[in-house]
């Protein structure tokens, strides 16, 4: 039954099968009510504040970024790439004129080859800092002194 004319609507109580109140399954604040891709890039953030008390001066002036995966571009089948090549994890842009230095880290990819939560954790931290690394021109090891005990 519609309302009368002129007279608006009021909003449901419950869904058009009486099962109840529409609404998150979750409330906001706990990490089930997350997407994949918030929990992914609060990894990244995380990766990022662990390097921060060590190289805070360093990465004032980098942006760091989370793309779903690599362009074509950077793929084995690219111009200019040999075939077979792995797929990159992320990749680091120096700073260019008024551009600041960046910091892309490749979500899927990263996924797709972590076995559970922590290891994606320990894969996006590998994956910041060798980024960081090149990007400052150090090795792995001198970013992150305990880069070799990752898993």
């Amino acid at each position: 039954m519609s309302p009368a004319p002129g007279r608006p609507r009021s909003p449901r109580r419950r869904d058009r099968h009486g099962r109840g109140l529409r609404g998150p399954l979750a409330p906001s604040h706990v990490p089930i009510a997350k997407s994949r891709s918030e929990r992914f890039d609060d990894l990244v953030l995380d990766a990022v504040d662990r390097l921060k008390p060590r190289w805070a001066k360093q990465l004032a002036a980098v942006e760091f970024a989370v793309e779903e995966v690599p362009p074509i571009s950077e793929l084995g089948d690219g111009p200019g790439l040999p075939a077979g090549e792995p797929i990159p994890f992320g990749r680091a842009k120096p700073a260019d004129g008024n551009r600041p230095a960046i910091v892309i880290i490749y979500r899927r990819p990263l996924e797709s080859r972590s076995r559970d939560r922590d290891h994606l954790g320990a894969m996006v931290h590998e994956a910041v800092v060798e980024q960081v690394a090149g990007l400052l021109g150090l090795s792995p090891e001198s970013i992150d002194p305990g880069f070799d005990d990752h898993d």
